[in-house]
């Protein structure tokens, strides 16, 4: 029963890789479009901020999910 619980939160943790490619995403998409549109910057960053606190708490959810797989059940 230890080495299922071992595999399931290896495998919630796996959401934390693609939360850290889509953070990435998220701030090179924000420098590509401030390098074209420098007079939005502050409009765009505001929308940057708010992708990367929908992306990040998709990756709080994960870890909440292996930590509850872990230590819960």
């Amino acid at each position: 029963m230890e080495g299922a619980k071992l595999i399931g939160a290896g495998c919630a943790t796996i959401a934390l890789a693609g939360a850290a490619v889509g953070i990435g995403n998220v701030f090179s998409s924000l420098i590509s479009a401030v390098a074209q549109n420098p007079f939005q910057a502050n409009k765009l960053f505001g929308y940057a901020i708010l992708g990367f606190a929908l992306t990040e708490a998709i990756a709080l959810f994960a870890l909440m999910m292996a930590f509850l797989i872990l230590f819960v059940f």
